[in-house]
């Protein structure tokens, strides 16, 4: 037996429902077709999927297939979207991917530009972390990337887009937020720390060593920052988030953190409409975002 693309997304979707009949439902088959295709999956692969029947909850190898599997699924289905998008795109289409700490400042305007100088062409924008970014950009999913630190990438131009300084996020009332001095490490990174993927950028020795103990990380930025609107939590982002925090949330320096995060425009030397993306590729470069 050949693993299909179709025993993925079968096997997947029964994963994330945790049932057949609401798995066979999504995917508009018999339960009794969805319950076969997973009997195939597993004796091809030697080993159970599933712990139990009930189809509830995933064995070790359940885990680690379903991580490998969604991957595959989700990539096809945005294959499938963007050449679906490219036929229906008389007029040309671009594909953007950001991390989204940058895309909630530069989406709109880059929208707003490249719809009026080019009208009717076709936008795709999706905010992701920047290993996702690469992915994208090296499958040919995006045209244009905004990512976090440098990486050459064979076919793909690269260059410095801005920097910013990293800080501390807090609650407006929070007494970090109230003292008359800018904090320090010691101060900022206590057992209320939150971690976040951003952090990973940060190479300062006294953090690296005091975030270690940090127990709580969350990686979306909407969470993180509803975290921090509780009072009782802190975390550290660059200064560019600012621009979208609510106004229960501030920004402070840290007085003994140096590091600045560094953002690279990506853009692909060649793609289906390469003036379209060389404008907007363009347009990103020209604007101060920091």
């Amino acid at each position: 037996m050949s693993i299909k693309l179709e025993t993925l997304r079968t096997f997947c979707t029964v994963a994330q429902t945790g049932n057949l009949a609401e798995a066979a439902d999504r995917l508009g088959r018999t339960q009794s077709a969805v319950s076969m295709t997973l009997k195939q999956f597993e004796e091809h692969l030697g080993r159970k999927l599933f712990q139990g029947e009930r189809k509830a909850q995933l064995s070790a190898l359940g885990e680690e297939v379903f991580e490998q599997a969604l991957k595959q699924v989700r990539a096809y289905d945005e294959t499938i979207q963007g050449i679906e998008g490219a036929a229906q795109s008389r007029h040309g289409q671009i594909r953007i991917a950001s991390v989204p700490s940058v895309a909630a400042v530069v989406f709109p305007a880059v929208t707003d530009h490249m719809t009026k100088r080019f009208p009717g062409v076709k936008i795709e924008m999706r905010d992701t972390h920047t290993s996702q970014v690469l992915d994208a950009l090296l499958s040919g999913r995006a045209d244009i990337g905004i990512a976090s630190g440098h990486h050459p990438l064979n076919g793909i131009e690269t260059v410095p887009l801005f920097r910013d300084p990293f800080g501390l996020i807090a609650s407006a009332d929070h007494p970090l937020a109230q003292a008359p001095q800018h904090p320090t490490l010691a101060e900022v990174v206590t057992r209320n720390f939150v971690r976040n993927a951003l952090c990973d950028l940060i190479q300062t020795p006294d953090f690296l060593n005091a975030v270690e103990k940090s127990d709580v990380t969350i990686q979306n930025t909407l969470s993180l920052v509803a975290m921090v609107q509780t009072k009782d939590w802190v975390t550290i982002l660059p200064q560019t988030v600012t621009r979208f925090l609510p106004q229960s949330v501030i920004f402070r320096p840290i007085s003994d953190l140096p590091d600045q995060r560094e953002v690279y425009l990506y853009t692909r030397t060649r793609t289906p409409h390469e003036t379209i993306t060389r404008a907007c590729a363009d347009f990103i470069q020209s604007r101060d975002w920091s």
